[in-house]
């Protein structure tokens, strides 16, 4: 046997607002498009040091650093 719809629920007192059709929302109003931003240009900054083919800073020779980048240690 088959279960057929209670159509009767509806005729309850305060059911009638559960079962109701949702209230239309307004019109929008209607705006004026918004103007395009222009876009900032995106230009390339040059690096503080010079590099090379990889982006790693090129390598330079300093008196004051050994082959592992530590200080030397003068001698007192």
């Amino acid at each position: 046997m088959r279960d057929k719809k209670d159509n009767a629920t509806i005729d309850l007192p305060g059911f009638e607002e559960a079962f109701a059709p949702p209230p239309l929302p307004a019109e929008p109003k209607k705006l004026a498009p918004r103007p395009r931003r222009a876009a900032l240009k995106q230009e390339q900054l040059e690096l503080l040091d010079e590099t090379d083919a990889t982006g790693l800073p090129v390598w330079k020779r300093d008196d004051n650093l050994d082959l592992t980048g530590l200080p030397v240690w003068a001698p007192a």
